[in-house]
């Protein structure tokens, strides 16, 4: 039994060092919306995620269904927001693909679609 402090302190140590690693910066919500039909075509895409990212291994790409990329420039990011402008879009549905790397080096990755017109 005079070992049970220790044991219980090294299960606390480890328990307490594998939390972090365990978090992934992924997508908590968008805009415009993941799957919507939006009126309006948006000038941008502005995606937030669950933990913040690194700036210089985070990008947003947007395709239109011919596969054509309508994203304009590098995405921007603000901690846990991730943006980035939009060539002007006609009616049709866009995919947007986006890769992030988290400040504690996790890399995620997706993808969803929204819709421009009725």
């Amino acid at each position: 039994m005079k070992h049970f402090p220790i044991i219980i302190a090294t299960v606390s140590a480890f328990l307490l060092q594998a939390a972090p690693a365990l978090a992934h910066a992924m997508l908590d919500h968008a805009s415009p919306p993941v799957g919507s039909s939006v009126a309006k075509a948006p000038n941008a895409i502005v995606l937030w995620f669950t933990e913040s990212l690194e700036p210089a291994f985070s990008q947003i790409e947007v395709r239109n269904a011919s596969g054509a990329v309508v994203s304009s420039g590098k995405a921007q990011v603000n901690r846990t927001q991730m943006r980035v402008s939009l060539n002007p879009l006609p009616p049709g549905t866009y995919q947007v693909i986006w890769r992030v790397l988290s400040v504690d080096t996790h890399r995620t990755q997706g993808n969803f679609s929204f819709r421009v017109g009725q």
